[in-house]
């Protein structure tokens, strides 16, 4: 909202300059976005046309004019003239006019000087209201008053200078967008007395006036409507309406549309003109019936909507309500008797209209940020009298006011609340002041220490004691409230379960892999894309009611795809070697969905049993830790003194990570062969923890490699962190490992199994048969040959023995490899490779 401090000046006189009442606004809670000064022309004069000489030219004729720009002297003849050049022909000899001198700057920085133009030196210009930023007329010169003074300077002679604040009103503070509503901030927060120009002083009674029926009460609670006759259009409205019109950021358009325009910025009333011709009887305000449509005042010819508010006559809808006019009743050039609205609108009902239409103008800004209803037979009021200013209409005495208002909100307010609230003392004289100073009628009640307090009718947003308490802070000064720190009780640091989630994002950080967070939203063909079956229940995506995209309307069921997305990125960008993971939730359908819950009101804390309600519905939200690798695993370089090419991830590298997470926790994984999607079927492996399967890791499918845009063989894991803190949660507390200041005892074996027989399950057997004294079990080569024979292979592990109190002899070193073979061939039916 632009706002001119001449303007305010007229109901606050008084005011301090214009950068000290924005301090002032700003304190006051309201948001001064500028300031700035306008109507600075330096080197334009008043000038009066001596002599005209027309200047034949190829494209157009031009006008070389001889313009004095001071008094004559006794002696002296005709002191002051200078040659211009004038391409307008809208003055003649004897007019003064606006002249800018050489070294004058107009707005938009267009500096003038002498120079040669049409065959003489143009020493000046003579100006338009446009060139010079006080109107839009650019088709001719600024015509001055026959009494202007020579030489006087234009921006004193028409009061120019001016200074615009630059005001972004929030959407409960609607009467801020009007000059009423600031001037009224402005004086409360100068300490200047204010006198309210929406004070129904001089109004017309209720008569006969125009007939008027209001269908939908609750809609539209006040209408008034006054008839005005005799009026001339063809009037111009005078510079300093228009001046007032263009620096708060309308365009001036005729009188009638100018003063509708006048009104609105000044008192915050929205009005609407009828051409009284075109109106085929009574107007009636109801809801749009099915079918109508409107031609609106912007050319679009409109299909109302039955929840659309207009404004009827006999011939249909006329106007949408709080929107904008429609062209049936429009004011045109042979328009003599106009039927004024001034009208209040239900807010809810007007944003609605302006938003299904995308129809939005200055009136329905105003009317769904609450409009004053006590202001419509005063703004009317206001409009007649400049109209009969302006455009020489006259009003008839007849005045239509339906007024269906109800009673006004009342709230028992006790007036320690703020001292309660706000951090520091109001007294009860300041608190009742501040309220009055709002526009609210304070009144005490029976309860001692508590007041009844009646808003004003332009506060609509004051209903709570909390909002009164707004007022008294925001008018006392936030600045004035002090800056203390609250007491924190003494914290006891993290969960044991935050801990462990902190403890695998920095093993897994340790170990090369970047973190990252992706959005939880994906899109309905993920599960495709992952080749996930049907019955699979990362296959059920739960979707949102409200989606950001269409292509983003489901949550994520697993952490792979935002990972999947995140690698793509970053190799499509030139980085070729990424291993990134994620901790976070994903969101599982539940089984049985729960009956919809009604969604509790914002008024009161909700019950607990509605909190239950409200979580018992909402899907499954457990958190995962995954991660994908791609590219090379170790970096090619020197390593050595050789040059090494590098090694890309494979399945191993996946599994690997995964344990990394575990055992960041004290759990250790366990790898066995499986199917899952999205996971190459050959090369991928089911991970589990004292049997229970918490996770997948292993080489992701050709398809889905393809699919995503992936390197080829990329690979990644995911594990459930519930699962991997409730297994480190079984182990107990973590004990550090005794070291053993004896030597330790390395055996080797090689047993030969069935190609089919799962790795782990020979290391798990070998780890149990060789008991305490097994230090480390190592699994260090791996052959399939004729030697070993078909179907068969052979492994190869190291055992590394000690113990704490002694050096073990050979024969209890060769005991125990003795008791792990056994317990392996007993188990998995392993042989000794001879």
């Amino acid at each position: 909202m632009l706002i001119l401090m001449s303007w305010l000046r007229e109901h606050v006189p008084g005011l301090p300059p214009a950068r000290a009442v924005a301090d002032a606004l700003i304190r006051a809670g309201f948001e001064v976005e500028g300031v700035e000064a306008v109507g600075g022309l330096a080197g334009v004069v008043v000038g009066e046309v001596t002599s005209i000489e027309v200047v034949a030219a190829k494209k157009k004729n031009v006008r070389w004019c001889q313009v004095r720009v001071a008094e004559p002297v006794t002696g002296e003849t005709d002191p002051g003239s200078r040659g211009v050049i004038c391409g307008a022909f809208n003055f003649e000899v004897g007019d003064r006019v606006a002249v800018a001198l050489p070294g004058a700057v107009l707005p938009g920085g267009f500096e003038i000087t002498a120079r040669k133009t049409y065959g003489h030196v143009s020493d000046g210009m003579i100006c338009s209201a446009r060139e010079l930023g006080i109107g839009e007329d650019h088709d001719g010169i600024l015509i001055l008053p026959k009494d202007a003074p020579l030489g006087a300077h234009v921006a004193e002679l028409l009061d120019l200078v001016d200074d615009v604040l630059d005001i972004a009103v929030t959407p409960d503070r609607g009467y801020g967008l009007s000059i009423r509503g600031i001037a009224r901030e402005a004086a409360t927060a100068s300490g200047l007395p204010f006198t309210d120009p929406g004070s129904p002083v001089g109004t017309a009674a209720p008569g006969d006036g125009y007939p008027v029926t209001v269908e939908d009460t609750a809609a539209c609670d006040r209408y008034v409507a006054r008839v005005i006759t005799g009026v001339d259009l063809a009037a111009v409205t005078p510079l300093r309406w228009a001046r007032r019109l263009t620096l708060s950021g309308m365009r001036p358009i005729s009188a009638a549309v100018d003063v509708t325009n006048a009104v609105m910025l000044g008192l915050g009333q929205p009005l609407h003109a009828f051409d009284r011709a075109k109106l085929t009887g009574p107007i009636v305000v109801r809801r749009a019936r099915a079918g109508e449509r409107l031609l609106t005042l912007d050319g679009v010819d409109r299909a109302l909507d039955p929840e659309d508010l207009v404004i009827a006559d006999d011939s249909g809808p006329i106007a949408l309500a709080g929107v904008m006019g429609g062209a049936s009743t429009e004011i045109s050039e042979t328009t003599a008797d106009i039927v004024l609205e001034a009208a209040h609108f239900d807010p809810v009902t007007v944003a609605r209209a302006a938003r299904r239409h995308r129809l939005f103008s200055e009136a329905s800004r105003r009317f769904e940020r609450g409009v004053d209803p006590a202001l419509a037979p005063v703004a009317a009021e206001a409009a007649v009298r400049l109209f009969g200013e302006l455009a020489g209409g006259r009003a008839e005495p007849g005045v239509t006011d339906v007024d269906h208002r109800g009673e006004p909100v009342t709230v028992a307010f006790p007036l320690a609340e703020p001292t309660r609230l706000g951090g520091r003392l109001y007294p009860d004289e300041v608190v009742r002041a501040r309220l009055a100073e709002v526009g609210c009628a304070v009144e005490d009640s029976d309860v001692p220490g508590v007041v009844t307090v009646t808003p004003p009718s332009w506060r609509p947003d004051l209903t709570r004691p909390a909002d009164l308490v707004e007022e008294v802070m925001r008018l006392e000064g936030y600045d004035t409230i002090p800056v203390t720190l609250p007491r924190l009780p003494a914290g006891r640091g993290l969960t044991p379960a935050q801990r462990m989630v902190r403890a695998i994002s920095r093993a897994l950080a340790y170990d090369g892999l970047t973190e990252v967070m992706t959005l939880p939203f994906v899109g309905a063909g993920v599960a495709d894309a992952l080749g996930l079956p049907e019955d699979d229940r990362r296959a059920a995506a739960v979707r949102i009611a409200n989606p950001i995209a269409e292509d983003a309307a489901y949550l994520r069921t697993t952490l792979l795809p935002g990972l999947f997305d995140a690698a793509a990125r970053n190799i499509g960008r030139g980085q070729a070697d990424v291993a990134l993971f994620e901790i976070g939730q994903v969101f599982r359908e539940l089984a049985a969905p729960a009956a919809p819950v009604p969604t509790p009101s914002v008024l009161d804390r909700p019950s607990d049993g509605q909190v239950a309600a409200l979580n018992a519905a909402l899907p499954e939200q457990p958190r995962r830790v995954a991660g994908v690798l791609a590219g090379l695993r170790e970096p090619a370089g020197v390593a050595g003194g050789a040059l090494a090419g590098g090694r890309r991830a494979d399945w191993a590298d996946a599994v690997e990570a995964a344990r990394v997470a575990a055992r960041a926790v004290g759990v250790e994984l366990t790898a066995a062969p499986d199917e899952h999607a999205p996971w190459h079927p050959g090369r991928c492996a089911a991970l589990r923890a004292d049997g229970e399967l918490v996770g997948h890791a292993g080489e992701l499918h050709p398809r889905v490699v393809a699919h995503l845009g992936l390197p080829e063989r990329s690979v990644a894991f995911e594990l459930g962190l519930e699962e991997l803190i409730e297994a480190a949660a079984r182990r107990g507390p973590v004990t550090a490992p005794v070291v053993s200041q004896y030597p330790p005892a390395d055996r080797d074996v090689a047993l030969v199994v069935e190609a089919g027989t799962p790795v782990a399950q020979v290391t798990a057997a070998l780890r149990d048969g060789a008991g305490e004294l097994l230090e480390s079990l190592t699994l260090f080569d791996v052959f399939e040959g004729a030697q070993v024979g078909a179907g068969r292979r052979s492994l190869a592990f190291g055992l590394r023995l000690r113990a704490t109190d002694r050096t073990l002899t050979a024969e209890e070193a060769n005991g125990v490899r003795d008791a792990a073979v056994a317990e392996a061939t007993r188990r998995t039916g392993a042989s000794l490779r001879a």
